[in-house]
Order: structure tokens, then sequence, then C-alpha cells
């Protein structure tokens, strides 16, 4: 193969039942085989499972949607509450998509929360999918989700490629192009690799892999089991894959928020369509500052055009920046008052008046935790009544 020139398309088979079962190795001793840690992929009594044995298909299901686009540390706390709150399928099926949002608040892309409730509901009336086609049905399920909920629980020899697993096989092929140009080749590298007879205890070493050794950044190359296989090793600067499109500017954008009292000290919030990033959240109305435009100005006139109300705009409450996946937001908040005009939800779902004291009950993005800690504290100390 001289210097790999064909990367792209190295074959890992003839190399695969020595890189798996050195990976396994590594694992044994060096693997995030915590019960504290991933609760849901230990037996009842505390063990990791044997082969033959099943685990809870529901606990391994939550764990895998959290998981998605958050890290594990982060997930931990919020899988721990939500098997709480909703300990059986049908107890998900059964809840209210509100009450769903509350547990998910925080963790972020919540259409993952809104996906999670309709699978349930779908799954109360089919029964559990057994196959890799039955779950990725579901919806908010991929090929990898599934994969991972089949091997984790039933130890079903289907492969995974996840973030970590595509940084781990980009590095160790020195592949010349992003994984995503190149998903069918990745996938036939992971499933090359994957130990039949222990699937489930191969993903999860993989996974382990690059989430503690084979990281994006200062990987720990002197702790990997694969040196001697890694294209990217060999080269002396693995960081330099997996190799990634130019990355743009993120868009910024000043956004004006209204946070609207009316004459008995109730705040006014809407409830974002169900498409896009935060469907569904609740909110306070506000939208995007026009060139040239003073904020105060942009807050009557969102709240003019997204709810036919008028307001006088009065003094600054908060300033909170804030950063997506695809672009980069400053919320400018002023407190308002409440003028004249029923409340529309013109470009919402619907819009309410509550008492300040029970916006705890409303699912908001992260952004608006800040905003309301600083209403509250504003409402302690001012003549409006804070409910």
């Amino acid at each position: 193969m001289g210097q790999r020139s064909s990367a792209e398309h190295r074959d890992f088979s003839p190399l695969a039942a020595e890189l798996s079962q050195s990976l396994l190795a590594w694992w044994e001793v060096h693997g995030r085989k915590d019960p504290a840690l991933k609760p849901w992929m230990f037996t009842k009594d505390g063990r990791w499972p044997e082969p033959h044995e099943h685990l809870n298909v529901l606990e391994c299901w939550i764990a895998e949607v959290m998981l998605q686009q958050t890290q594990l540390r982060v997930v931990l706390p919020y899988w721990m509450r939500w098997m709480a709150a909703f300990p059986t399928v049908d107890a998900l099926a059964a809840a209210s998509l509100e009450q769903v949002r509350l547990q998910w608040q925080g963790l972020g892309y919540y259409s993952r929360a809104r996906r999670l409730h309709e699978a349930a509901q779908q799954l109360v009336m089919r029964g559990w999918p057994r196959t890799l086609d039955g779950w990725t049905d579901l919806p908010g399920i991929g090929r990898t989700t599934a994969g991972s909920i089949l091997s984790s629980a039933f130890n079903a020899p289907l492969p995974i490629l996840d973030g970590n697993v595509k940084r781990v096989l980009a590095r160790l092929a020195a592949h010349p192009r992003p994984p995503a140009r190149d998903e069918a080749l990745f996938w036939g590298w992971s499933t090359a690799l994957l130990d039949a007879s222990r699937p489930r205890d191969f993903n999860q070493a993989l996974m382990d892999l690059g989430a503690t050794v084979c990281t994006p950044r200062n990987p720990s190359c002197d702790q990997c089991p694969w040196p001697s296989a890694c294209a990217a090793y060999a080269s002396r600067e693995p960081c330099r894959w997996p190799v990634t499109d130019a990355s743009k500017p993120l868009p910024f954008q000043v956004i004006g928020v209204g946070v609207v009292l009316n004459a008995a000290g109730e705040v006014l919030i809407d409830q974002r369509l169900e498409e896009g990033l935060l469907g569904g959240m609740w909110e306070f109305p506000g939208g995007k500052q026009e060139p040239g435009e003073a904020i105060e100005a942009c807050i009557a006139r969102e709240l003019k055009e997204e709810l036919a109300i008028a307001v006088t705009v009065g003094e600054e409450l908060i300033t909170v920046d804030h950063a997506y996946s695809h672009k980069k937001l400053r919320f400018v908040v002023h407190l308002c008052d409440w003028v004249s005009g029923e409340p529309q939800p013109l470009a919402s779902q619907q819009v309410r008046w509550v008492p300040p004291a029970q916006l705890s009950d409303y699912a908001f993005p992260a952004a608006n935790a800040r905003i309301i800690e600083a209403l509250l504290g504003k409402l302690r100390g001012s003549a409006h009544p804070d409910g």
C-alpha cells in the first residue's frame, strides 16, 4: 500500500480481529465501566452484563437520544431525573408535552424531547422493536442511535458511527476527506472492525476510546491500544484528522426582547412554533434588530408585529450573549409596560399572561434562565408584585 495513497479505500478486514482484541483488552482496564457514570449499561445488581444478558431497553433508548448532541457528564443528571419522572414507556406516553419539555429543559436541541414523546406513544401501540429498521422508523432515531440501543440492550451485532467513532476511524486511516462526505465508507470500517461475539462491549470500547483517549484536541496517543495501526499517529500530527470543511464565521444578531408586565404584575410569554431548533419552547417576545434601529424601537415594533400590542419600553433589564451551533445571538432585554391590544399569537402557538413566580412551570430555552433570574430579582425590589 506504500504510503497509503489510497487511504480512503483502506481495508481494515485483515487487521480486524487483532484491532478488536487489543481494543477490548484496553477497555477491560481503562473503559468507563462505572455504574455511577452509565447506570443504563449495568444490570440491576450493579454488574456489567454478560453477553447473554439483556438490559432495560427504555433506559438505553433515553440515554442514547440524550447523548446524540450532548456529553456524558452533562447527560447523567438529566437522565436520572427523566427516569424518575417517566419510569415506564407508558408514563412517558401519557405525560403532556409540556411535562416532557420541562424535564428536558437545559439539554438543548429540544426537538429530541418532542420526538421521544411521539415515539413513546407509538411504542405503547406497537411494542418494542427488535430490528434496526423497526427502530429507525421511530421519530428521532437514526442508524447510529438504533445500533447503539440494540447493541447495548440486547448485545445485537450492529455497528455504530457517532462523532467519537468517526474521529477514531478518520485518524486510523488518515482519511483525506471529511467523514460526512464518505458515510458509507466509514460504516464499512465500523462494520469490519466490530467484534460480532461482543458487540455491546466493542461499541462501548470504541466510543470510550474516542471520548477519553482519541480526543479532538491533545489526543493521548501514548495510551491508545492502536498506535501501530494508526496512520495519523505515524504522521506525528494526529490532530490533522478528521479533515473538516473550512468553517464559515457564525453570523451575529442582536435580538430585542420585551419583558412585558401588565397592571396585575403578570408577565407576557409566548410559545414558539413547533418547527425549528427551539420548537415548542416558551420565551419572552422580541425579534431581530434592524440596521440603524434603536433597540427600544426594535422591541416596540416586534411586539406590535408579533403580538398586536402596544407597550412602553422601559429600562434595560439584562443583556445575554448566547451561542448556538449555527449563530451567535445577543439578547438585549428591556422591561416593558403593556399599554393596549389583546395579545395574539401572530407568530407563535399561543401567548399567556403568567405570574412571575410561576415561570418555573414553563419550559424555556437556556438563554432565558438569566432573564428570568434578573426579572425576579428586579421585582423583589420594585413596585411590581412577583405573583
